[in-house]
């Protein structure tokens, strides 16, 4: 073939290594890591020193670290839910722990992928929304997931050793740790589907109470810490829990490794939201300030509540050893896959996020927006609109406060007076985006 004079030979390889032009490349496998209440601190990548997680380390270094990695939610069920259909809370009906469950009709991540020939799989905690006596809640195998194995109910997931969990729609009698038991399912799961795409999703429940783990893994941690109880070593004991998460993760990655997967494999780890002070976890986090150097917690959005650990791993695609202080929204994640994956959301699916894929593989900077975040449950009021370094937020009935996060990541410093014309236009941004709030009840059908 005889090429046009001013076709170079770089341009050559620009052009079939194109996305138009490289039809039949393999679509990328995706393994999804959620943490289940993790904070920014808790892990040795972001920081941490009293233990590591090697494995996540590693994964940090095999690709880039975002230090501006945000949850959707402040509460599981509507964090999830978000992440599954790239949607905002108020635009599905799901905002808290208490509304209704994730409606039938919305399209998730797993049922796009597979329409694209994916295998796809849960294996964790689901967490439904309310539902009413009469109907019966919908389990993931609904949602566009082959198989699935783990709670549904949020409650049966406080159990880090449970007697049952759900096999499909099944339950049966299981016995251990239950992250070490998803992870079982997991690498099944890889080992059976290698030889096509596959997106596993791996919602594993540590480190949200109960406060347990297997007591090899806490007896690492004997002493090291100031408890309470030396009979009852909490403190321990959710070092243990992150530890041995790590632990997993860590068999998850040697897997993909063992089968020549790990080139074509996009690995995603993050939380749900940040670390919690509630009761029911008995003052672990709060001890080992999870959050730093954040304000806040979960139920609430300050940055400790909303931003999180976040990693993606694809080797040859994202660098590897970086670290992006770009803004990624958990809704962005949805958009993103189906990029990577060769396709992109319809415009019926109305998804809010956007497509990073760019932005994560290091070629361009993330468009100009302004995401927004709100927590209305249980007497809580918090809304806040973000743009770069700017967070307007609104904290019950009191007036609006400004804070740049770059200079001011704690969110001490109260800087509207010198920006009011910039607080204006936030505030009003998210007048608008809450008055396109889908209106539910329980009572919806």
């Amino acid at each position: 073939m005889q090429l046009h004079p001013r076709i170079t030979p770089l341009l050559v390889a620009l052009l079939i290594t194109s996305p138009l032009l490289a039809a039949d490349a393999p679509r990328p496998n995706i393994v999804f890591i959620f943490a289940d209440d993790l904070g920014y601190n808790d892990v040795s990548f972001n920081g941490r020193t009293e233990w590591q997680t090697p494995n996540l380390d590693r994964l940090a270094q095999q690709g880039t670290r975002f230090t501006r990695w945000y949850t959707a939610s402040v509460v599981c069920a509507p964090s999830r839910f978000a992440l599954l259909t790239g949607r905002y809370g108020i635009h599905t009906g799901s905002t808290g722990n208490g509304s209704p469950d994730l409606p039938a009709d919305e399209v998730t991540i797993a049922e796009a992928l597979r329409r694209l020939g994916y295998a796809t799989a849960l294996f964790g905690k689901w967490h439904q929304g309310r539902v009413p006596k009469d109907q019966t809640p919908l389990n993931p195998i609904d949602q566009g997931f082959d198989e699935f194995f783990g709670f549904v109910n949020a409650v049966h997931a406080w159990q880090k050793f449970p007697e049952k969990l759900l096999d499909g729609r099944d339950e049966i009698e299981v016995s251990g740790y239950c992250d070490t038991l998803f992870t079982h399912r997991a690498i099944d799961f890889i080992r059976r589907h290698r030889d096509k795409p596959f997106f596993l999703y791996l919602p594993y429940t540590a480190p949200h109470f109960e406060i347990a783990a297997p007591p090899d893994e806490v007896s690492r941690f004997a002493g090291k810490f100031a408890e309470a109880d030396k009979n009852e070593p909490l403190n321990a004991t959710y070092a243990a829990m992150i530890t041995k998460m790590d632990e997993e993760i860590g068999r998850v990655m040697a897997t993909l490794d063992e089968l020549g997967l790990a080139e074509n494999t996009i690995v995603i780890f993050t939380s749900d939201h940040g670390a919690t002070f509630e009761v029911r976890a008995k003052g672990v986090a709060d001890f080992h300030d999870s959050n730093a150097p954040f304000r806040g917690q979960k139920r609430t959005i300050w940055e400790g509540g909303i931003r999180v650990p976040g990693i993606v791993r694809w080797p040859g695609k994202v660098p590897a050893g970086t670290v992006s202080e770009y803004i990624v929204h958990m809704i962005d994640v949805m958009p993103t896959l189906l990029a990577a994956a060769g396709t992109a959301p319809e415009p019926a699916w109305q998804v809010d996020g956007v497509n990073l894929l760019e932005v994560w593989r290091g070629r361009q900077p993330p468009p100009r927006r302004t995401v927004f975040f709100e927590w209305r449950e249980g007497g809580d009021m918090q809304l806040a609109a973000m743009r770069n370094e700017f967070k307007l937020i609104i904290n019950g009935g009191n007036k609006p406060e400004l804070y740049n996060l770059t200079a001011d990541p704690g969110e001490r410093r109260n800087i509207i007076a010198q920006h009011p014309k910039l607080a204006k236009q936030l505030q009003q941004e998210l007048e608008e985006w809450l008055a396109g709030e889908k209106q539910v009840s329980l009572d919806s059908p």
